[in-house]
């Protein structure tokens, strides 16, 4: 499965932008999906994860209210709507793809897309 992201770019304190992912060469709709980040001299984190049927969804605390993960298996595609945003959600943003939930949740996924980066001004 590879994963190309897209929809980064700068914005303002308090504004929105919406990354999208869209998977091609394998079977999609059968993996769970999730999107991490990693700022510059930080270390790479969990922002959204969601199961492969929505049913079981994840964000880390410093996101939750603010972002929505979501995903159209008939498009191939996952989606992170993040509104508010804040000058500490900068950072270069990857969605990741694994037949295993906890997998994605925990990093260790086996298919990561390149990144897309998200800059967020005061």
């Amino acid at each position: 499965v590879q994963l190309q992201a897209s929809g980064g770019g700068l914005v303002q304190a308090g504004g929105f932008l919406r990354l999208s992912c869209v998977a091609s060469g394998g079977t999609f709709s059968n993996q769970a999906v999730g999107w991490f980040r990693q700022a510059p001299g930080k270390e790479r984190e969990s922002v959204a994860a969601t199961s492969w049927s929505e049913g079981f969804t994840y964000y880390r605390d410093s996101v939750k209210g603010r972002f929505t993960i979501s995903r159209d298996n008939d498009k191939n595609m996952v989606f992170l709507q993040m509104d508010t945003l804040r000058p500490e959600d900068t950072a270069q943003y990857y969605c990741v793809a694994d037949p295993g939930y906890r997998a994605v949740v925990g990093g260790t996924a086996t298919y990561w897309g390149q990144g897309t980066l998200v800059t967020v001004s005061s």
